[in-house]
């Protein structure tokens, strides 16, 4: 059983119920994200799912120097207080450098360490140093066991508040592929695992310019995910997909989330 990790008004771990990370991937714009907080609180309001928000105020690994980035951190940071203010949600974002670690704390429940970023030391042992609950994403160039390394210099550092996120792992060119047998070895590090279930399917590089995505299969993955007992389920969600600025190929569609979401509450009670 893993470790109970309070977020704001959800827990996440022991054995309770699945909770959702879910959000768009980057902050479009202010009306845009307070719309996707406002319809992702009734959607998990009926379904009986724990929300954590996500939105990312600066998205800095992008496949081009022309690639959308979000509106930066102190515009990203504004909206985000904006929506802990108007809804009470608890909020996740990442951060890219130590720089950034006081403001996002400022605002955030949750600092989220990007998965190319999970190795930089510096990094790791400065936010764990914030006291706020991390979220660290699992490198795609890394093996499960792995994480205990990186767990290591969050807990050296005086921070036990941690939770562990698999997003695939790197399987030849433009590719990621999951490997079900990541999440209960993770788990038995102690601390709350998620499998980020729309990046999984993320063909990084895949369009050329931008990275690609099959949407189609967040549902199958998702589904297999639950059923090997994790604590969360991330989802990048956008109210037009093929129209979001960011990760559209690979983001889930707000309309199609209730009935996804009925699944893998059904499959989570069934294994809990």
């Amino acid at each position: 059983m893993t470790k109970e990790i309070s977020i704001g008004s959800v827990t996440i771990g022991g054995n309770r119920p699945l909770v959702l990370i879910a959000g768009p991937c980057v902050i479009e714009n202010e009306d845009a994200t307070l719309r996707a907080a406002e319809r992702l609180i009734s959607i998990t309001a009926a379904v009986g799912v724990p929300l954590v928000f996500k939105a990312s105020y600066d998205k800095a690994n992008r496949t081009s120097v022309t690639s959308f980035r979000g509106p930066g951190i102190k515009e990203g940071l504004r909206i985000l207080a904006k929506v802990k203010s108007s809804f009470g949600l608890p909020l996740l974002s990442d951060i890219h450098g130590i720089d950034q670690i006081d403001a996002a704390a400022d605002v955030l429940d949750v600092l989220q360490i990007p998965a190319f970023l999970c190795r930089q030391t510096d990094l790791v042992v400065a936010a764990a140093k914030s006291g706020k609950v991390l979220n660290i994403k699992k490198g795609q160039f890394l093996a499960p066991w792995d994480m205990a390394n990186v767990v290591g210099k969050a807990v050296d550092s005086g921070n036990d508040r941690l939770i562990l996120t698999e997003r695939g792992v790197s399987f030849g060119y433009n590719n990621l592929v999951s490997d079900m047998r990541s999440l209960p070895i993770m788990r038995q590090l102690g601390y709350p695992v998620v499998f980020d279930a729309t990046h999984s399917v993320q063909l990084p590089g895949g369009q050329g310019g931008s990275s690609g995505g099959q949407r189609e299969f967040v549902e199958y993955l998702g589904r297999a995910a639950v059923a090997t007992g994790i604590d969360g389920i991330f989802m990048e969600i956008h109210e037009c997909p093929d129209m979001a600025l960011c990760d559209g190929p690979n983001s889930v569609q707000l309309d199609d989330l209730a009935e996804l979401l009925k699944k893998l509450k059904a499959i989570d009670a069934i294994v809990k």
